[in-house]
C-alpha cells in the first residue's frame, strides 16, 4: 500500500485517518482503494479483487511505464517458435522444468530476468489468490520489492541444483542490480499474466514462471500443484 494525504475512508472499516490516527494507504497494485491497515486490506480482498485488476488497467492505460521496454529481438527455438524478451530460446522448457534445469545453459542476463519475473509474478499471484504478499514488497507498501526478492534468491540457492553452476553471491548481487533498474525488470513495478505473454511473446511463459516458482517455494500459487499440467505440456513438446 502507498501513503495518501487526502482525507478519505478505509474501504473496509470506513474509518478516516483522523479516527484511526494512522495515514490511510492506497492498494499498491491499483492505487485507487484506501485502507487503514493490512488487516483491513485482507478482510476486503474478496470484494476488492473483483475490481483491482480493471482499476489497474485503467490507471496504466497510456502510461509509458505500462508498456514493456527494452524488448530484445525475437529468437527461435528448435520448434520454430518465435520468442521475445530473451537473448536465447531453449528447447523443451517443460522437460527442463521437470529435470529442474530450466535456468541452466542460459546467458546470465536471461537468468537474472527470469528470476526477477518469477518473483514478481509470484507476488502478483499471492496478492490475487490469497490477498497477501511479502510485507516488504510493493504489495505491502514498500517502494520496491528488493528485500523480498533477496529472500527469494536465498531460498532458490538453498534448492540443490536449481540455479546454474556459475551462480554465486556476487551473481546474486548482480541479479538484484538488474531488478533495481528502470524498465521491464524493475522490482518497483507489478506485472500481470497478460504483460508476461506480451513481453515474451509466449502464452506458456506465465505457466513456466509459476512452475519454477513452485520449485523455489515448495508450493504453487494458492497451494495448487503444477505437476499434472507440467506432464501435459511435456507430452506436447
Amino acid at each position: 500500500m502507498t501513503d495518501i494525504t487526502a482525507v478519505s475512508k478505509c474501504s473496509n472499516c470506513a474509518k478516516t485517518s483522523n479516527e484511526t490516527g494512522i495515514n490511510l494507504k492506497l492498494c499498491a497494485k491499483c492505487r485507487t482503494t484506501n485502507y487503514c491497515s493490512r488487516e483491513c486490506q485482507k478482510a476486503d480482498w474478496d470484494i476488492h479483487k473483483k475490481i483491482c485488476s480493471s482499476n489497474t488497467a485503467s490507471n496504466n492505460a497510456g502510461s509509458p511505464s505500462a508498456t514493456p521496454t527494452n524488448i530484445n529481438p525475437s529468437t527461435s527455438n528448435a520448434a520454430g517458435q518465435r520468442l521475445k524478451g530473451l537473448s536465447v530460446a531453449i528447447n523443451k522448457p517443460f522437460h527442463r522444468l521437470d529435470n529442474k534445469t530450466w535456468l541452466h545453459g542460459r546467458p546470465e542476463q536471461d537468468v537474472y530476468k527470469l528470476l526477477v519475473d518469477t518473483y514478481r509474478f509470484r507476488m502478483e499471484d499471492n496478492f490475487n489468490l490469497e490477498g497477501a504478499a511479502d510485507v516488504d514488497s510493493i504489495y505491502g507498501g514498500a517502494r520496491d520489492s528488493q528485500q523480498g526478492f533477496r529472500r527469494f534468491l536465498c531460498l532458490a540457492e538453498s534448492r540443490s541444483g536449481l540455479l546454474p553452476s556459475w551462480w554465486s553471491r556476487e551473481k546474486a548481487a548482480d541479479c538484484e542490480t538488474v531488478g533495481m533498474r528502470d524498465g521491464w525488470s524493475s522490482l518497483a513495478s507489478a506485472i500481470e499474466k497478460s504483460d508476461i505473454i506480451e513481453y515474451y511473446g509466449n502464452a506458456n511463459m506465465p505457466m513456466q514462471l509459476r512452475m519454477f516458482g513452485e520449485q523455489v517455494y515448495g508450493r504453487g500459487p494458492g497451494g495448487q500443484s503444477g505437476a499434472a499440467m507440467r506432464q501435459v505440456q511435456m507430452m506436447a513438446e
